[in-house]
């Protein structure tokens, strides 16, 4: 199983519609979970549930954590009974609530929270081949459990001028982490609402292969109006238009991800790539 985090401090970047888009894509062919850990909830509320009323959500995991130290077949029941199942093959949910903006304030605690989603994840290993989670625009508990939990992190960056400042805010994050841990975070910038007709876009596209050409993806995600669409349709966009540009660039990064991960598997296992 593996577990792809979709981070940026900064909103409005694209995070939601990437978090679906390769979703979509990967549950083409193996089985995906797709875990809300954003308060707002805005992928829990593109499949049709509403973080306002939800009961049994992410924030369960938290709140009654201690069923994670159960029995394994009770600590797997625990957790598969937060997860609903969509319209779509392949695709679940791991729904968010509102409720999850609280947990600040829980986390000063003496246990503290920051492993709960990796510890609850561990128990699905045998459930999904991937997980994508979905992240609040802001540093704090819920973040650093996706991050502690994922084996890539993906940093969707919208191509203007304000969206440098956010991601070297990220990256700072990022390097202040691996510092505490003496553990480096790996990471993956993606270009996102790409839009040639601007030199704003252009130039800030430049700049980020400029300052990041090591972490920075080689493709870029374009302004594409099938995602709102497909978003108000409840819809993932590789099935609502499949042939669209945006999708065409969700499925290029998605084979990029897996053409990479699968040549680190094999150099782990000593054969050349």
């Amino acid at each position: 199983m593996k577990v792809w985090t979709i981070a940026n401090q900064k909103g409005g970047v694209g995070k939601t519609t990437t978090s679906v888009a390769l979703g979509g894509l990967a549950a083409e062919q193996v089985r995906v979970l797709l875990l809300d850990l954003d308060p707002h909830g805005s992928l829990t509320s593109y499949f049709r549930q509403d973080p306002d009323t939800l009961t049994r959500s992410a924030f369960t995991l938290f709140a009654e954590r201690e069923c994670l130290s159960d029995a394994p077949v009770n600590a797997h029941r625990f957790v598969k009974s937060l997860i609903f199942s969509t319209d779509y093959p392949n695709i679940d949910v791991l729904p968010a609530s509102t409720a999850l903006a609280t947990l600040e304030r829980r986390a000063l605690g003496p246990d503290g929270l920051g492993l709960v989603v990796k510890r609850a994840l561990e128990l699905l290993i045998d459930d999904y081949d991937v997980v994508i989670i979905d992240t609040p625009p802001l540093l704090g508990v819920l973040m650093v459990n996706a991050l502690a939990a994922c084996d890539e992190l993906l940093i969707p960056v919208q191509t203007e001028f304000l969206a440098l400042k956010g991601l070297e805010r990220m990256v700072n994050t990022l390097n202040m982490m691996g510092k505490s841990r003496r553990q480096t975070l790996n990471y993956t910038i993606v270009p996102a609402l790409f839009d040639r007709r601007t030199q704003a876009s252009v130039s800030t596209m430049r700049t980020i292969r400029h300052d990041y050409p090591e972490h920075t993806w080689p493709g870029k995600i374009p302004i594409d109006t099938k995602f709102r669409d497909a978003s108000k349709a409840g819809v993932p966009p590789n099935i609502y238009e499949p042939q669209s540009r945006g999708v065409e660039a969700y499925r290029s990064l998605y084979k990029w991800l897996r053409l990479r991960q699968a040549s680190a598997a094999k150099q782990a296992a000593g054969v050349a790539p």
